[in-house]
């Protein structure tokens, strides 16, 4: 092929732009069907199943996961929301704001560091009333988590939110409503989809601890510390195209979710070479000590 493409190649008009879904929710007669509930509830079930053929595969018991997620599934979600509204509490205190939409977690907004760190305390408790080790667990869990992190990237898309800066490259997010543009940038209608930059991230990691784990044989917790390092590689560069007012927007001239990510990056990998180095291998078995000798 030669000559200049002109947009069109072999007679089909090549994209210019995404464009935004038209709505977000839908209605069975009086109930509302939120898109971005069905990607929170569909990236957890998925977490769930992943997770349960990884931990079986490790050596737990079918359905352990299921019962440990009734425990760190309400805790995520309560921790990435308490994330959320602390971080941008501008949107739900002072003058004019409604503090009962703190509440509204359908409308968007659930901090994946909250999420995380509530939801592993959770699953920290589940994990002792089933008499099994958490960093096991938490490896077996790794790679479900940040494809529910994925899935979840596509409830933002239905919200038009969490978009990063203007521009005009073929793969554009459209954003119609002047409403749902960030102040100042209300003349642009075209913007990068971060949403999706970090949906395809997150799968990209999820692979990269699959492949670890089994070319490696991750334990002690490293296949978890490699989600994370992996995860936060991407949030870092992600999270600086992005362009939503958050509070502390600008901490020693970064966003403070940059900051996050730099951190938990730096301690991730710490941690995986300490633990590579105090405990190499896979553990022997995934119940604790006190458990393992009832079994015997």
């Amino acid at each position: 092929m030669s000559g200049p493409l002109s947009g069109v190649l072999a007679g089909v008009p090549l994209p210019t732009s995404i464009p935004s879904p038209s709505e977000g929710v839908w209605y069975l007669g009086p109930f509302p069907v939120r898109a971005y509930a069905l990607c929170i509830i569909v990236g957890i079930l998925v977490a769930v199943w992943l997770g349960d053929r990884r931990w079986q595969a490790r050596g737990g018991k079918p359905g352990q996961v299921g019962d440990i997620a009734v425990w760190a599934v309400p805790f995520g979600i309560i921790g990435g929301r308490l994330y959320h509204v602390i971080t941008d509490n501008g949107n739900y205190f002072g003058e004019g704001k409604n503090p009962v939409t703190a509440l509204y977690i359908w409308q968007g907004g659930l901090g994946i560091w909250g999420a995380i760190a509530l939801g592993g305390v959770g699953a920290y408790i589940g994990a002792r009333q089933a008499g099994i080790k958490f960093l096991p667990f938490a490896d077996a869990l790794a790679p479900g988590i940040v494809i529910a992190q994925a899935i979840g990237r596509l409830g933002n898309y239905f919200n038009q939110e969490l978009f990063g800066k203007p521009t005009d490259v073929p793969w554009a997010l459209e954003i119609p409503d002047i409403a749902n543009r960030p102040a100042g940038f209300e003349q642009f209608a075209t913007f990068h989809p971060t949403f999706l930059y970090e949906l395809l991230w997150n799968l990209a990691v999820a692979a990269l601890v699959i492949w670890a784990d089994r070319r490696f044989r991750l334990g002690h917790g490293r296949a978890f510390a490699l989600y994370v390092a992996g995860y936060c590689a991407g949030r870092g560069w992600i999270e600086y195209l992005r362009i939503d007012p958050v509070q502390a927007d600008d901490v020693f001239g970064l966003r403070l979710n940059v900051w996050t990510s730099i951190v938990l990056f730096a301690l991730s990998v710490a941690y995986f070479v300490w633990s590579s180095r105090r405990h190499p291998g896979r553990e022997e078995t995934v119940l604790r000590e006190d458990r393992t000798s009832v079994e015997a």
